[in-house]
């Protein structure tokens, strides 16, 4: 049991780089214009190497795709968990997802400039995690106004809005910069609880 737990480790161990190594090309060089040859290099490991791994250079952009969207995916999930009435259980969301960005801004980044390239089977994921990550976000808002905490006109409308705003720093946040994770989190909170017509904000 021990060996073969330590194998898996060692396996996603090479995953890890594998993807890290392709993320950082594509950054650097757009999909089109990175190889697994380039991959390869960066590594000093062979081809085959890449490939006793993945199938393509293109499941690996799905591969980075996915996480882009599983992050914030989990900061509702984590929400929920943590529990709370609406205010705290949408604070905590933000937060979250304010982490999320920042520890994976390599793969969000090249997960929007590259989409068109993103293989269909993986297209096809991406679209149900967002959609359970919109109906995630939404629940939240609901129970909000249908407590009385927020005022809310259109749902639909204020659930893109939000998911819109709290993404959008992967391209502009700089780590090390004016804003610490906690600050861009604390600040992201005020403007999406001002959004649902939160009025005691700094407070409780």
């Amino acid at each position: 049991m021990f060996l073969a737990s330590m194998k898996d480790d060692i396996i996603r161990l090479k995953r890890e780089r594998i993807l890290e190594a392709a993320r950082d090309l594509f950054s650097e060089y757009g999909y089109q214009g990175t190889t697994l040859d380039q991959v390869a290099d960066r590594l000093e490991v062979t081809k085959p190497f890449i490939y006793s791994h993945f199938k393509s250079k293109a499941e690996i952009l799905g591969e980075l795709t996915q996480r882009g969207i599983l992050a914030p995916l989990d900061a509702v999930r984590r929400a929920e968990e943590i529990g709370g009435d609406p205010k705290t259980r949408l604070t905590n969301l933000v937060h979250g997802f304010a982490e999320a960005v920042v520890a994976h801004q390599g793969e969000i980044a090249v997960s929007n400039r590259e989409k068109n390239y993103v293989p269909m089977e993986s297209r096809q994921k991406l679209k149900e995690l967002q959609i359970e990550f919109d109906r995630g976000l939404a629940a939240i808002l609901q129970d909000g106004i249908d407590n009385g905490q927020f005022e809310i006109d259109d749902l639909g409308l204020t659930v893109l809005s939000i998911g819109g705003m709290m993404i959008w720093p992967y391209s502009w946040y700089q780590p090390g910069g004016r804003l610490s994770t906690r600050e861009l989190g604390d600040g992201l909170a005020k403007l999406v609880l001002r959004m649902v017509c939160v009025q005691d904000i700094v407070g409780g």
